[in-house]
């Protein structure tokens, strides 16, 4: 029957060289904590996305870009608590130039530019349907007088319509 090896103990370094490693408990934070506080249980109604400044991505993306040493960029991402797809897209969006300070895109579809030519026929097709409709407006009335004082209509042609 095959046993089981016997995990054997791992020494932890403790100081600056572990910053950002973890301890083989898996535990967090410093080692002398005899009771760490219980977190909040209440969740709020709707989660809030993070929002991360310009000023604040650009920092990052300078920090990341100086580690140099194994797990460096891994310890900066866990302290800061991001994902290494934010810095993917944020570098994206230095290289489009979208990490200026006070130009932020805007979110939705992109507008289409209106041709002048086009803008000029729509003003003048809603111009014709007034028109149109006043009219009809007087076609009718002129049916009703017609009617009233008893004039006969010419019958409509084929090619008509009413």
């Amino acid at each position: 029957m095959n046993r089981m090896p016997v995990p054997e103990e791992i020494d932890v370094v403790e100081g600056p060289e572990a910053e950002g490693a973890r301890r083989a408990t898996a535990a967090f934070g410093p080692s002398t904590t005899s009771r760490a506080t219980a977190p909040d249980p209440e969740v709020p109604a709707k989660a809030q996305r993070r929002q991360f400044t310009a000023e604040y991505r650009r920092r990052i993306l300078e920090e990341a870009d100086a580690c140099k040493k194994h797990g460096a960029l891994g310890a900066l991402l866990r302290r800061e608590g991001l994902y290494s797809s934010h810095l993917v897209n944020w570098r994206r969006q230095r290289d489009q130039g979208e990490l200026v300070v006070g130009r932020a895109r805007k979110r939705g579809p992109v507008p289409k530019p209106v041709d002048p030519k086009m803008r000029q026929l729509e003003v003048e097709n809603r111009r014709l349907q007034r028109k149109l409709a006043r009219a009809e407006t007087i076609i009718t009335l002129q049916k009703k007088v017609a009617e009233i004082l008893g004039i006969p209509l010419k019958p409509l042609d084929i090619d008509e319509t009413d």
